[in-house]
Order: C-alpha cells, then structure tokens, then sequence
C-alpha cells in the first residue's frame, strides 16, 4: 500500500480527531499523540511495503515462471503475503 506524507498525515489527524471527539482519549499534549499517530501509520507503510517486497520475491522465486496478474500468481501472492503477516504480528 503506498500512502503519500499528505496521506499519511491526513490519516493522522482523522484518527486523533475521532478519538478526541468520542471522548474516548483525553490528549495532554496533542501534538504529541499526532506525532505518534503519524509515526505508527509510517511504520505500518513502510512494513507493509516490506511484506509486499518479501511476497513477490517468493512468488518470483518458483521454477515454474509464474506471471504477474494471472489467476494463479494472484493466489500465490496473497498466500505469501499472508504468511509473511503472520510472522510480523506481535502475540
């Protein structure tokens, strides 16, 4: 998923702004919490990215030449995109 700075930024300040306002967090110091907003939507892009990188490369890998955009590279990317989530979520 590529998400530009502006994006990410935007996404930012819909999540603070819709916590604060449900009154479900009380900011101290909302610049702060938007920092930190930012900060894990910029991490969940980039390992994203990562993932998607990994997942290709895999499907790249196999012997048998498997082409972007077939049914069957989508299959396997989805899987390997899968497997490489699951080994990055924290129990």
């Amino acid at each position: 998923m590529i998400l530009s700075e502006d994006r990410q930024s935007h996404w930012a300040h819909l999540i603070t702004d819709s916590v604060w306002n449900d009154d479900l967090v009380d900011y101290t110091d909302e610049d702060q919490a938007l920092r930190l907003a930012k900060k894990v939507i910029s991490d969940f892009v980039k390992d994203d990215q990562s993932i998607d990188v990994q997942a290709r490369a895999k499907v790249a890998s196999l012997k048998r030449g498997v082409h972007e955009g077939t049914p069957e590279w989508e299959i396997l990317y989805k899987k390997y995109y899968e497997e490489e989530m699951k080994k990055r979520v924290k129990p």
